[in-house]
C-alpha cells in the first residue's frame, strides 16, 4: 500500500473517533474545558514538531499584526469550532451531531464565495441544498414536526460550528501561512482564550487517568498527528484521490457510535449523510472541471 494512504488513513481513524470520544467526556467535563485542554495538547505537541522541523525561526518572520490575524483565524477555526461542536454532540446523539457538522465543506465553498470571490456556480448551488436538505433529514429523524428542543439546539450549535470552519478555511487559504507553524499559533490561540475563559468563571475540574487518556488523544491524535499526517499525505499523493477519502469518516464514526456508546442505529441519519455526501462529491466534480478548463 502506498504510504499517502496509509498516513489519509490513520488520520481518517483518528476523526472518526472525534463524537465518540468527546461524548464519552462529555458525560464529567464542559464543552469549554474539553476544548482547552485537548487544545493545550494539541499546542505542545505542534510546538515540539515545529521545533523539530527546525520552524521556530519563522517567529521572527511575521509581524505583530500578522500574529494577531493568525490569532483571530485561530479563534475561529479552532477555538469557536471545537466549542459548538462538542457544545452540539452535548445535546444530541453524537452521530446525529457529527454527520450535520459535515456541512463543513460546503460551508468552505461557500465562504469561498464570499471571500476568495470564487464563482457561485449551479452545481455549486445544487450542492449547498442538498446539504441542508441531509441536514434537516439528519435532524428530523423522519418527523419534522417532532424535532425536540435538545435536538434543534444542538443542530444550531453544529452548523454555526460548520460555518465557522469554513470562514476559517477560506480565510487560511487567502492568507497562505506555513500550516505547520500557523496550526501551532492556531492552537495556542485556542489554548489561551478557553483558559481565560475558564479562570473568569472560576471553572474548577478534576481529571482521573482516563479522562487525560482521552483528552490527550482528543488533542494529540485527532487534532496534531491526524492534521500533520493529512498533510503529508496530500503532499505525497494524489490531492483529489486523498481528499476524497475524507468523506469515509462520518461512515466511519457511526460504526464508532453504534459500538461503544450503544446509540440506535438510525436509517435516517445514513440517508442524511448520504444526502451531504451527494452534494459534496456534486461540487467537488465542479471543481475539476473548473480546473480542466482552467
Amino acid at each position: 500500500m502506498k504510504k499517502e494512504y496509509l498516513y489519509a488513513g490513520f488520520a481518517i481513524l483518528c476523526w472518526s473517533t472525534i463524537a465518540t470520544i468527546s461524548k464519552l467526556l462529555l458525560g464529567s467535563l464542559d464543552s469549554m474545558q474539553i476544548t482547552f485542554i485537548s487544545s493545550a495538547f494539541a499546542f505542545v505537541f505542534l510546538l515540539i514538531l515545529n521545533i523539530f522541523k527546525g520552524n521556530m525561526k519563522m517567529f521572527k518572520m511575521y509581524k505583530v499584526r500578522e500574529y494577531l490575524v493568525m490569532s483571530g483565524i485561530g479563534i475561529l477555526g479552532i477555538f469557536i469550532y471545537h466549542l459548538l461542536l462538542y457544545m452540539g454532540i452535548d445535546c444530541m446523539d453524537a452521530s446525529q451531531a457529527f454527520i450535520i457538522n459535515y456541512l463543513w465543506p460546503i460551508m468552505s465553498v461557500l465562504s469561498a464565495c464570499i471571500i476568495l470571490k470564487e464563482k457561485m456556480t449551479l452545481r455549486k448551488s445544487i450542492a449547498i441544498l442538498l446539504s441542508f436538505a441531509g441536514v434537516i433529514i439528519v435532524t428530523a429523524n423522519g418527523n419534522l414536526l417532532s424535532i425536540g428542543r435538545d435536538t434543534l439546539t444542538g443542530a444550531l450549535y453544529c452548523i454555526i460550528a460548520a460555518v465557522s470552519y469554513g470562514l476559517f478555511s477560506a480565510l487560511n487559504k487567502k492568507k497562505d501561512y506555513d500550516k505547520y507553524f500557523s496550526m501551532m499559533v492556531f492552537y495556542f490561540a485556542a489554548t489561551v482564550v478557553s483558559l481565560v475563559y475558564i479562570i473568569a468563571t472560576k471553572s474548577t475540574f478534576t481529571l482521573d487517568a482516563m479522562q487525560v487518556a482521552g483528552l490527550a488523544w482528543m488533542g494529540i491524535f485527532t487534532n496534531a498527528i491526524a492534521f500533520t499526517f493529512w498533510a503529508i499525505a496530500i503532499k505525497i499523493g494524489d490531492t483529489a484521490k486523498v481528499s476524497n477519502l475524507a468523506y469515509i469518516t462520518p461512515f466511519l464514526s457511526l460504526v464508532w457510535t453504534t459500538l461503544v456508546l450503544k446509540e440506535d442505529f438510525n436509517p435516517y441519519s445514513l440517508i442524511g449523510l448520504s444526502v451531504i455526501v451527494i452534494g459534496i462529491f456534486i461540487q467537488l466534480k465542479d471543481k475539476k472541471e473548473i480546473k480542466t478548463r482552467g
